[in-house]
């Protein structure tokens, strides 16, 4: 080979290299399938969203470190307080009024001073009583007022106050003590000192107001185990009005049908064999009734949700964003879940979509189950929200969110990965059609959500709260029951309240009632309500006038007062309902929002009861309401221990104002009666056991927002549908080889118990 030939294969060579190394250098700043691609971001400042935003725990502190300080009492951490100790009960943020955030994120107006809300309970002076104080501004309190006569009309009577953790602890005392009583019984019928026997609260504790006697059921204590469907058959009645524990007293007793003055009377009873004894061992071994222990090995792993590409959401402090929602969210300790600001295409929607309450209604032939009424507020749907189950209570690449709350401590508490956030493939289309006339194609669009979720458990329930965003401009909450259902001592006619779920096991009827407030601004604050439903005319034939024919048309009502728009439950309501706003869209309509409710709730309470009041919101499947500042609640946490002269009547709301271009409130109930049956053993599913309502555009647009979306997919006859660059589903193959980086699945929410 002469030099001129080694010369030009040199060349040739470096020309080689060059070109690879520029194809290697063109490829690497090509975005590759696999590259995480961020959400694109809202043009908002998110900085704004945190005028709605929960106390931080060093917020919290400040708090207590101001109260502790400024009002001149001694106050007794809550959770060592007596009842005839003062203590700050709770602290919580104050959300500003709604016109002064207004101002501020519409008007370019100051941002609201950031407050918070404490509850006290004062029993160590001579009128013992709850107050609840604003302290502010917020991060340094120079201030403090109160606002409990502004709120209520009056202080709280201290008997309205919830039970504390420290007050079970020492009715749970007692009752050991009194059991000690009856040591030959408790052998014979459970195998027990007492000592190992769980205890269950009920409520409300008595009969008017000023009581504070509550029956507390008795159930074998299996570790590891729901002992909510193993009762015993015994129940205790105590009373614990008194502000020194040294004052309770054990009032009553019930045994298999038969009440006795004390614990004493029932042994002797059993002595003297005037007591027929259901012997009850304490289950040893498995399976045990209500054991949720795995009993087959695992196999072969299902589905898994991810994003190839990251997720196509943000989530910034407690501001979120998805394909033109914004919203804010955050978790009020008692009533749970609340977001604000909701927002699509940069336009308000809702102002504050909230729980409000969760009632559980029991009925037994034995006194706990019979006289239990829970409202969950008064226990803590938020404080109760615990660390979720990564890949089981949401999907394992969710994005899981800490919640803080300070209650019944001055130390606030953490509940870790409470609340998760995470876009949802319903696996069906939002919308498609398959063309076979005129002209060959195929449109469609996945129904593709985002989903932000909390799970409450409340004592035995646990209830699956989800506000679900999606690509048509609908917003869709439901509540999902699970857990384990409450049970009474299985004797007499017991089938009158339930079924027999085991084998001295009654599973009791009761009924779910959730309450909900939508603050809708439609088209800007002031809206108007309209209905609409079908109705027949009998008409003749234009075109064969000798006969007839029934022709539906639309029935179009506008209620103008309050009393026009309270839907009682369990009676028709038009099929249409809907928020309108003051301009009409192009077809000329007003542009509006439709409430759409999916329940199966039946009575809730007789309206002749003495306790209705205090559950008022439920008579109304739907009640509109002009908002009003002191309106913030249908409900109050004292209601509960009070349900006879309650703080808080959602009835009083409903006075026939006008509502007719004003600033609207829809109250929204939802519920289902659940009788437990064999399958609800070892617990309740949620297939079947859900409900909920939307609310969905109703000429708000001029035509489905969804067109606009990046997932539709749209080919022809004609075109090659395997293409990616025609079809994105066809892109799908190589967006499947980009496995997920999965974090290390760890749990602690038995942390903070």
């Amino acid at each position: 080979m002469n030099v001129k030939t080694a010369l030009i294969l040199l060349v040739l060579a470096l020309a080689t290299i060059f070109a690879l190394v520029c194809v290697l250098l063109t490829r690497g700043r090509v975005p590759s399938a696999c590259q995480h691609q961020p959400p694109k971001l809202e043009d908002t400042d998110d900085s704004r969203s945190l005028v709605f935003a929960d106390l931080t725990p060093e917020e919290m502190v400040r708090v207590v470190r101001y109260l502790q300080g400024n009002l001149g009492v001694q106050l007794v951490d809550a959770s060592r307080a007596k009842p005839s100790d003062n203590c700050i009960a709770s602290v919580d943020v104050q959300v500003p009024a709604k016109a002064e955030v207004l101002r501020f994120l519409d008007s370019g107006g100051a941002r609201p001073p950031r407050e918070a809300l404490a509850v006290l309970y004062f029993g160590s002076q001579p009128d013992p009583n709850v107050t609840e104080y604003v302290v502010g501004p917020l991060p340094t309190p120079v201030y403090h007022r109160d606002v409990t006569v502004q709120k209520y009309g009056g202080k709280v009577p201290y008997h309205r106050r919830p039970v504390t953790g420290k007050e079970y602890v020492d009715i749970n005392t007692l009752i050991q003590r009194e059991l000690r009583k009856a040591p030959r019984f408790l052998a014979a019928c459970c195998e027990s000192d007492g000592t190992d026997l769980a205890i269950l609260s009920t409520a409300p504790r008595g009969f008017k107001s000023g009581d504070r006697a509550t029956w507390f059921v008795l159930f074998h204590n299996v570790a590891g185990t729901g002992y909510y469907v193993l009762p015993v058959g015994l129940e205790v009645l105590v009373e614990h009005r008194d502000l020194h524990a040294s004052g309770w007293r054990l009032r009553q007793v019930f045994y298999n049908g038969r009440y006795f003055g004390n614990v004493e009377d029932l042994e002797a009873a059993f002595m003297a064999s005037f007591l027929e004894v259901i012997r009850i061992p304490k289950p040893r071994a498995e399976p045990v009734l209500g054991s949720m222990r795995s009993r087959s090995p695992p196999i072969s792993l299902g589905p898994l949700q991810y994003e190839p590409q990251g997720p196509r959401y943000s989530v910034r402090d407690n501001y979120v964003t998805f394909q033109g929602w914004t919203f804010a969210f955050g978790m009020n300790p008692n009533s749970g879940p609340r977001l604000f600001d909701i927002r699509y295409r940069g336009e308000r929607i809702i102002y504050e979509l909230s729980l409000q309450e969760a009632l559980a209604l029991y009925g037994s032939n034995c006194p706990g189950g019979m006289s239990t009424r829970y409202l969950d507020g008064s226990f803590g749907i938020g404080r109760f929200a615990y660390e979720l189950v990564r890949g089981l209570d949401c999907p394992y690449t969710a994005t899981y969110v800490d919640r803080h709350y300070l209650a019944e401590s001055d130390t606030p508490k953490t509940n870790q990965n409470s609340l998760c956030i995470f876009e949802h493939d319903a696996a069906l289309p939002l919308r498609r059609h398959f063309s076979d006339s005129q002209s060959l194609y195929y449109g469609g669009l996945r129904r593709n959500t985002l989903v932000i979720r909390a799970i409450s458990t409340l004592i035995n329930y646990d209830y699956i709260w989800d506000f679900m965003f999606h690509a048509s401009g609908a917003v869709e909450v439901r509540v999902h029951a699970t857990g384990y259902i409450s049970s009474s001592f299985f004797y007499g006619q017991g089938t009158d309240y339930g079924n027999r779920v085991g084998l001295h096991t009654l599973g009791t009827m009761h009924l779910h009632h959730i309450h909900y407030k939508v603050d809708l601004d439609v088209d800007g604050q002031l809206n108007s309500l309209e209905t609409q439903d079908m109705e027949y005319e009998l008409v003749k034939d234009p075109w064969s006038m000798q006969n007839t024919i029934e022709r539906p048309y639309l029935r179009r009502e506008k209620p103008e007062r309050e009393d026009e728009a309270a839907f009682p439950l369990n009676t028709p309501m038009p099929r249409y309902i809907s928020f309108a706003g003051p301009k009409p869209n192009k077809w000329g309509h007003p542009r509006s929002y439709r409430i759409q409710i999916t329940s199966f709730a039946g009575e809730h309470l007789p309206v002749s009861s003495p306790m209705e009041r205090s559950i008022s919101w439920g008579r109304y499947q739907l009640a509109v309401t002009r908002r009003k500042e002191e309106e913030p609640t249908s409900t109050s946490v004292y209601n509960q221990n009070d349900p006879w002269t309650p703080t808080v009547a959602f009835a009083d709301f409903i006075d026939n104002e006008t509502i007719t271009n004003q600033d609207l409130v829809a109250w929204i109930s939802v519920g289902f009666l659940h009788v437990p049956h064999a399958e609800d053993i070892p617990n309740t599913v949620t297939a079947g056991n859900s409900v909920g309502f939307l609310l969905r555009p109703y000429n708000y647009f001029n035509e489905d927002p969804s067109v606009d979306s990046p997932d539709s997919v749209y080919f022809g006859g004609n075109q090659d549908a395997g293409a990616c660059g025609v079809n994105p589903l066809a892109c799908l193959p190589s967006a499947a080889a980009c496995t997920p980086h999965l974090p290390h699945f760890h749990y602690g929410g038995f942390l903070n118990i």
